[in-house]
C-alpha cells in the first residue's frame, strides 16, 4: 500500500518558516519524482515543487526564493523548507507522486 503522510505543519506568523516533511513507503522510494502541491481553502490544488531521484529539482516560480525542496532516498523522506512565509502560503500541504497523493498537513500563516 502507497503511504505518503504529510507532517511539519501548524501556525505560523508572517515572516515565520516552517519544514514540512513527507514519509513514504509503499513503493520504491528512489524510482519516483516526488512533489509538494497544495490547496488554499476554496481554491484549486496548486503545484509547489519537484524533486527527481538524483536530487535536481523544479520550484515554482511564485515562491522559488523562499521555498526549497529536497529528499533523503535513504529515509524514504522529502521536505519542504518553507522560509518567509506569507499569509498567501495558507493552505494544505501534500506530496504526492505518480501513485496519488496522501494525506496533507495544515499550513496557516496568520498574525
Amino acid at each position: 500500500e502507497v503511504q505518503l503522510q504529510a507532517s511539519g505543519g501548524g501556525l505560523v506568523q508572517p515572516g515565520g518558516s516552517l519544514k514540512l516533511s513527507c514519509a513514504a513507503s509503499g513503493f520504491t522510494f528512489t524510482s519516483y519524482v516526488m512533489n509538494w502541491v497544495r490547496q488554499a481553502p476554496g481554491k484549486k490544488s496548486e503545484w509547489v515543487a519537484s524533486i527527481a531521484t538524483g536530487g535536481s529539482n523544479t520550484v515554482a516560480d511564485i515562491v522559488k526564493d523562499r521555498f526549497a525542496i529536497s529528499r533523503v532516498n535513504a529515509n524514504n523522506t522529502i521536505y519542504l523548507q518553507m522560509n518567509n512565509l506569507q499569509v498567501e502560503d495558507t493552505g494544505v500541504y501534500y506530496c504526492s507522486n505518480s501513485l496519488g497523493r496522501g494525506q496533507g498537513t495544515l499550513v496557516t500563516v496568520s498574525s
